[in-house]
């Protein structure tokens, strides 16, 4: 399998959108579509790659914003990859953190996340290709997807280059995300290189000495 990352840059706070395809087979999976989601799909029709899911590393508007529009452009529909903890923080309190911000609501979970499951591109596919790592504090259910291939970690907001994400929203809880940062982030190769949802990339080994949240 030859697996390929491409990074869009879309909506009004910048939001990386990530899509990972097996070039093989043109099949990709969308990791947190937020607004623009035209764009997306554009891109990805030009590339002739073929949708299969939606994962979510966590459930704050600007990550999923262009979920629901991406599932019902499809067919078949996009099964939505959330854990439940953060579909359950989505349906509670996403309404209220959306600060004006005009954001589709989450549709539904079709593929509940777990600590350490693994995912193929295509559901039902016999090769996986990320593992999932919880990493709550930044909100309820956080998680990233680690490819072990491709050494690097699609990291949501958990982490930035020098910075991590913000716990003054409903559901944060700074303790346990330096906690899961620790524990599921530094526990990887020090190489691994870090996508985050917003901002340039960084690596395990750079934050480890330079992050001031955690050094």
């Amino acid at each position: 399998m030859k697996l390929a990352v491409a990074r869009l840059v879309l909506g009004p706070l910048g939001n990386n959108v990530y899509v990972l395809t097996n070039e093989e087979t043109s099949h990709a999976v969308v990791i947190d579509p937020s607004f623009e989601v035209e764009k997306l799909m554009a891109y990805l029709a030009r590339r002739a790659w073929k949708p299969t899911q939606i994962w979510l590393t966590h459930a704050h508007f600007d990550h999923t914003a262009g979920a629901a529009a991406m599932k019902r452009a499809y067919q078949p529909a996009l099964p939505i990859a959330i854990h439940p903890a953060s579909f359950a923080w989505a349906v509670a309190e996403g309404r209220e953190v959306s600060f004006s911000y005009s954001a589709e609501p989450l549709p539904g979970m079709d593929i509940p996340l777990a600590d350490r499951q693994v995912l193929s591109i295509d559901p039902g596919e016999a090769t996986p290709v990320a593992e999932v790592r919880e990493v709550p504090g930044h909100n309820p259910g956080s998680v990233i997807f680690y490819v072990e291939t491709l050494t690097l970690a699609f990291v949501g907001d958990a982490i930035f280059r020098g910075s991590i994400g913000r716990t003054d929203l409903p559901g944060g809880d700074y303790p346990r995300l330096l906690q899961s940062i620790r524990e599921q982030i530094f526990s990887l190769p020090d190489e691994t290189i870090l996508l985050p949802g917003h901002g340039p990339e960084s690596s395990v080994g750079f934050e480890k000495r330079n992050n001031p949240y955690l050094a």
